[in-house]
């Protein structure tokens, strides 16, 4: 088989070992395909060199059929279509509550332990979701994301003909619009990159370039002086920040989905003023993981017009080179056979 490993300095190498057996309790899986994802251009970057054990297999957004069944393992069957959900939660304590996917000592596999950029992955069979037979598996590399999406729309309990208004239309912003429109919200895009805009336009949602027009006068007169009902924060970035109180109405939620690596600026004042909810958004759980693959399964949402390409996985380097010059693009996805 053939492996990639993220060597640090901006660097992947491509290596070829032996398949190994999956032990007790895991199973091997023959790896389909491997979506890029933020995370992992910010490993690409150097940024988290400080947790990654380098040299080191990444990636988690995937699909693939399994392969061999370890000792132990019930459920699971060579030629399953499966995806993994990468949470290895087993360090949970008493003190975590029983929120295992946000437990103290969660393990995020594909970051803290070897990934699915390879041809075969064992992994712990507790991880596995099974796939319907017609999924097709390309798409299929979009669950991962499209769960954090279903997450967070879950978490920001938004109702049918409320209206979400949704900062960033990268991957997981245009994947959380998406969702919310099939919830039955209103959905209106901020987004300041023309090309993402173009996309959002094509799949029929309303946009704003905020460099343009003011956001807050748009959302005012678009909703009768309502306001949102719902805000999700994609961007990460301050301006968002700054924004998302004005565009909240009255007891509005604001769901904050990016990550935010310094403390930023925010209107405390609006959270009294207008009784606002601040509610913060993590990965996924197992339910969050079986809506998306029910999404994905009913065929009712545009994935594919996410995928910006599909390149084999020996071509790793030269992937993570263009995602750095493209910064328009939304999914890439390695084809690992």
């Amino acid at each position: 088989m053939i492996a990639t490993q993220y060597e640090g300095g901006r660097t992947f190498s491509v290596v070829e070992r032996a398949a190994a057996a999956p032990g007790r309790g895991k199973v091997r899986i023959k790896v389909a395909y491997c979506g890029v994802c933020g995370t992992d251009v910010h490993i690409y970057h150097g940024m988290m060199d400080q947790r990654v054990k380098i040299p080191l297999t990444i990636g988690h957004e995937m699909s693939g059929t399994v392969d061999a069944v370890g000792e132990g393992v019930r459920g699971f069957s060579p030629g399953d279509k499966v995806v993994v959900r990468p949470l290895d939660d087993r360090g949970q304590k008493p003190s975590d509550k029983g929120i295992s996917h946000i437990c103290e000592d969660l393990k995020f596999i594909g970051i803290d332990s070897p990934g699915a950029m390879q041809q075969y992955w064992n992994v712990p069979a507790f991880t596995l979701h099974k796939l319907p037979p017609e999924v097709d598996l390309r798409l299929a590399a979009l669950t991962e994301p499209l769960a954090v999406a279903c997450h967070d729309v879950r978490l920001s309990g938004l109702k049918q003909g409320e209206v979400a208004v949704v900062l960033g239309a990268g991957p997981i912003g245009m994947l959380v619009a998406l969702v919310a429109r099939k919830q039955g919200a209103e959905v209106i895009i901020s987004e300041l990159n023309p090309a993402r805009i173009a996309l959002a336009r094509e799949l029929g949602f309303t946009t704003v370039d905020p460099s343009s027009t003011s956001l807050v006068d748009f959302v005012r007169e678009h909703t009768q002086n309502f306001m949102a009902d719902v805000v999700f924060e994609v961007s990460g970035v301050q301006p968002a920040v700054e924004v998302m109180t004005q565009v909240a109405g009255l007891r509005g939620r604001i769901v904050m989905v990016a990550i935010h690596g310094q403390p930023r600026m925010v209107n405390l004042f609006q959270f009294f003023w207008k009784e606002l909810q601040l509610i913060g958004a993590r990965v996924y759980e197992k339910v969050d993981y079986e809506a998306a693959i029910a999404l994905l399964t009913a065929g009712e949402l545009p994935l594919q017009a996410l995928i910006t390409g599909v390149e084999p996985l020996r071509n790793i380097q030269t992937v993570f080179e263009q995602i750095d010059q493209n910064p328009s693009g939304m999914k890439v996805l390695l084809d690992c056979q």
